[in-house]
């Protein structure tokens, strides 16, 4: 399975980087600016602090994640976090999944199908046909980038509008780069306690 032999968690994991961090007393006024700008944990996130390397990308970065995952309008946000679960699980990356599961769950108020995801996989019974319809496009999608969209049951199923789908789109497009991001540059450990947030 993914996510080399660690358990997909709904617990809050640490991330230590592979490669050298930015030391925050010695950096740059425009990488500190851009950290501020990121998120504000970002300060003391290994992740960021391995990004902010390139402040131009890390900026960009930042703002492109943001307008896909926390935009007010189209593409609820509870689908918007199974989608990026859905992804991060068939990446293998624990952290991603384990940061969105609980996302997810802080947002639809049940941890449930979040929960059944990290345990049983996408094909997990997620509750609602239109969990089950934006899930399975998700993973389609991340499997198969190469095939044609059956976009059918987002629209039956999940009963989504042509923004929505293309929100959709993009959540896993992103995520395909997040994921890689954070599966290259260091690796997730579990802590007894943490209340470290997810970078990406």
């Amino acid at each position: 399975m993914a996510g080399e032999g660690r358990p997909f968690t709904l617990d809050a994991l640490k991330w230590d980087a592979w490669v050298e961090t930015v030391d925050v007393d010695r950096a740059t006024p425009e990488q500190l600016a851009v950290l501020e700008e990121s998120l504000p944990t970002a300060k003391t996130s290994p992740y960021y602090l391995a990004l902010v390397h390139d402040v131009t990308a890390l900026r960009e970065r930042s703002r492109l994640y943001n307008a896909i995952m926390y935009a007010t309008r189209g593409l609820d946000r509870r689908d918007r976090e199974i989608a990026a679960l859905a992804v991060s699980h068939v990446n293998g990356c624990v952290y991603c999944a384990s940061v969105h599961a609980r996302r997810f769950a802080q947002l639809a108020k049940d941890a449930g199908p979040a929960r059944a995801l990290l345990d049983a996989g996408p094909g997990a019974d997620l509750g609602t046909a239109r969990r089950r319809a934006v899930a399975d496009f998700a993973v389609r999608l991340t499997r198969e980038p190469n095939q044609p969209l059956d976009l059918a049951g987002l629209r039956t199923d999940a009963g989504l509008d042509d923004t929505e789908i293309l929100d959709l789109v993009h959540v896993v497009a992103v995520f395909a780069w997040a994921n890689r991001l954070m599966l290259t540059l260091g690796e997730p450990r579990s802590p007894r306690s943490t209340t470290e947030e997810h970078p990406a």
